[in-house]
């Protein structure tokens, strides 16, 4: 049980939630169905922001004892809710119906399953990389090394930071004829900083021949301060400092061979010449080789073996041979790489099994697959949509595409061209999809198909609480002012909507207190079956007559019984009925044949008593007033109010309740269920109370 205080238009509610089953609940706008929502998902935030809903009568009293709160949800962890923000931040995105296809169509539990039985079998080669402090500050240098070569069809580009920072002579390790005064600086691990700091001030010597920093005399320095600018600029300088202290990083994984041509590199004079050019290039091969075995086996997944021809060449491939990495061949990589080869081979012992699982993953993930997009366009092909889905592999992923009956190409940016309806239709079905992939504990669906056609509602009823993969099981508060599903899950349908069997309920909100009422099968009755039940029940004459005028209408009635009560709930002393659009009076023949019928209904009819009755406003107020629900205040009111003007609004409320236009065959009786919003009658009130 939910119970809710201080929650926008609502003071207090206690609403029923059935575990593992369908609740739901019917009312009307203005309730406070997306109120109830919003409580539950603030709630269970636990920081406090269910205050936002604080009513704006507590606001300004700023009342700490009132404040908005929620309980019942302890057993409740997490949520999810169907609304436009679902829509708008994970369906329908620039190349995929779902912004998180594979974790929602593809990565059920039996996905995860297999997965960790492949990742058992590969443990030794993980372990290796966790148990490793080394790996990936070897990954992360060789990296830098190799990036600082640049972007070059030759694998050397003169915009690289390699030949920005060296390629012209290391003027740290070799600095310039008559600027070795600035040797303690251009050498400093602040090199860099410095260099921008002297050359950003010197180019205000323009306005003085003294010091832009010390204002002491420098114009015989001038020169010299110029001639450092010339020589120096501060992104080479850093760029230099960088393959510097990555060189010196990756020393101990280079050969004493390779350390000594590198060092020589790192201070030449003049810059490279093309034998070293052509030397740094085997350098930088050799280390991508490392660096991408390296980066494959710390990243090794299925999908990484899924796609290999052979899976045992596959592993053999990832295997480091030293032979042939000469100039990376020293005892700190051989250290570093031994445990990865013999991991390796513990893995190709059992490459039989691990082949086998791998086969077992690519089954179910195409089983899965299939049976989702069956689901999804079944569900599409039965709602009379022209679109489908198609799940496709790529990049190591799948994405769920649209496509279309007319178009042989995948649907982009598919919430451009989809209609609202359609889009919503698709996006709670998406909902489905992901609320099953989460294993929410709580599933709300606001008012998610009042706007669909009767056979688009019960196709997205039947994909959604029907289906084997479906939320039949789940705990669910769908909230609706349609009492069309209801109809559909208890009466008409009720045997396919079994175990677990939905329930139901009507809310009302009267002065801020939100009532529950159940509603059963039994409760949902044809409108003639309400108007006789009504009629035999009902303490007024009034409200009796009302029904049997209804229940006349229903039946296609419209003879003289149906004109008589017309005329007498018009007040009418001398009744007529329309004859080819000319008011003929109703004789007395015919009203004895029409009082004859009623009274077959209501065996003490008299139109005379009844329409003196009727005409005493006295009575009509005092019965108002001691009406027991707003169905029956709203027909007095209509009799009281007779041939007096009210709100356009108020007064076509009430004039479709009296009539029988736009009610369903089928529904809930007004008398036990608050069909009449609490506004209406509050208004109806007023115009009483002024006397109207």
């Amino acid at each position: 049980m939910l119970e809710i205080l201080n929650c926008n238009n609502i003071d207090s509610a206690k609403i029923n939630l059935e575990k593992k089953k369908l609740n739901i609940k019917y009312a009307m706008n203005g309730t406070g169905k997306s109120t109830i929502a919003r409580a539950i998902e603030l709630q269970l935030k636990s920081d406090g922001s269910i205050k936002e809903l604080t009513p704006f009568k507590l606001r300004e009293a700023g009342d700490e004892k009132n404040q908005p709160s929620l309980t019942g949800l302890d057993e409740i962890k997490t949520v999810a809710i169907f609304n436009d923000e679902f829509i708008n931040q994970f369906a329908f995105k620039q190349d995929e119906v779902l912004a998180n296809s594979f974790e929602v169509f593809v990565k059920t539990a039996d996905y995860e399953k297999q997965i960790n039985a492949i990742e058992a079998i590969i443990t030794s080669i993980k372990n290796t990389f966790r148990d490793s402090k080394d790996i990936d500050q070897v990954i992360a240098d060789l990296s830098t090394l190799i990036d600082s070569f640049g972007r070059s069809k030759t694998g050397y580009s003169e915009a690289g930071a390699l030949a920005k920072g060296m390629g012209k002579g290391n003027k740290v390790a070799n600095i310039p004829a008559g600027l070795e005064s600035y040797t303690e600086y251009l050498r400093s691990p602040l090199n860099s900083k410095w260099l921008k700091w002297l050359l950003d001030g010197n180019t205000y010597s323009v306005l003085s021949d003294n010091c832009p920093y010390c204002t002491s005399p420098t114009k015989e320095k001038k020169d010299v301060i110029s001639k450092v600018g010339k020589e120096y600029d501060a992104k080479s300088i850093e760029h230099l400092n960088k393959i510097i202290t990555v060189l010196e990083s990756l020393g101990k994984y280079f050969s004493d061979g390779a350390n000594e041509k590198l060092k020589t590199l790192a201070t030449n004079v003049k810059g490279f010449s093309k034998e070293q050019l052509i030397y740094l290039h085997q350098i930088k091969e050799q280390a991508e080789i490392l660096r991408t075995r390296m980066l494959n086996l710390k990243g090794m997944t299925y999908f990484s073996m899924k796609d290999a021809e052979k899976v045992s060449d596959y592993i053999s491939g990832l295997k480091i041979d030293l032979k042939f990495l000469s100039e990376m061949d020293s005892t700190s990589t051989r250290e570093l790489v031994d445990p990865i080869n013999k991991s390796l081979d513990e893995v190709l012992a059992k490459v039989g099994e691990l082949q086998g699982e791998i086969a077992k993953q690519t089954k179910l993930i195409s089983k899965t697959i299939k049976e989702n997009k069956a689901d999804v366009n079944t569900f599409l092909k039965t709602a009379g949509y022209r679109y489908s889905v198609d799940v496709e592999y790529s990049n190591e992923t799948y994405k769920m595409r649209l496509r279309h009956a007319d178009f042989s190409q995948p649907v982009e940016s598919g919430g451009q061209h989809l209609s609202y309806g359609e889009k919503n239709a698709f996006s709670l079905v998406l909902f489905m999809f992901e609320c099953l992939a989460k294993n929410q504990d709580l599933i709300i669906l606001d008012d998610p198909i009042s706007s669909f056609d009767r056979n688009k509602k019960y196709a997205v009823m039947d994909m959604l609480f029907r289906g084997s993969r479906s939320l039949r099981d789940k705990t669910v508060l769908l909230m609706t002012h349609d009492l069309e599903p209801i109809i559909d899950v208890l009466y008409t349908l009720s045997h396919k909507f079994l175990h677990p069997t939905p329930v139901a309920a009507f809310l009302s909100l009267n002065s801020g207190k939100l009532l529950e009422t159940p509603i059963t099968r039994e409760d949902l009755l044809t409108f003639g079956a309400i108007c006789n039940d009504n009629i035999q029940s009902a303490k007024n004459d009034l409200v009796k007559l009302v029904y049997l005028r209804r229940y006349f209408e229903v039946q296609n009635n419209k003879g003289i019984a149906y004109e008589l009560l017309s005329n007498l709930l018009h007040k009418r002393a001398l009744p007529f009925r329309r004859v080819m659009g000319e008011e003929a009076p109703i004789s007395s023949d015919e009203m004895k044949q029409g009082t004859d019928e009623i009274k077959g209904k209501l065996p003490e009819f008299d139109y005379n008593k009844l329409l003196a009755t009727l005409s005493d406003k006295a009575y009509l107020t005092k019965a108002y007033s001691e009406a027991t629900n707003n169905y029956e205040k709203l027909q007095i009111f209509r009799v009281l109010r007779e041939g007096s003007t009210a709100d356009d609004v108020i007064q076509k409320f009430i004039n479709e309740k009296f009539h029988i236009e736009n009610e369903y065959i089928m529904q809930l009786n007004p008398r036990k269920y608050e069909l009449v919003p609490s506004f209406i009658i509050d208004e109806c009130d007023c115009i009483i109370a002024a006397g109207g």
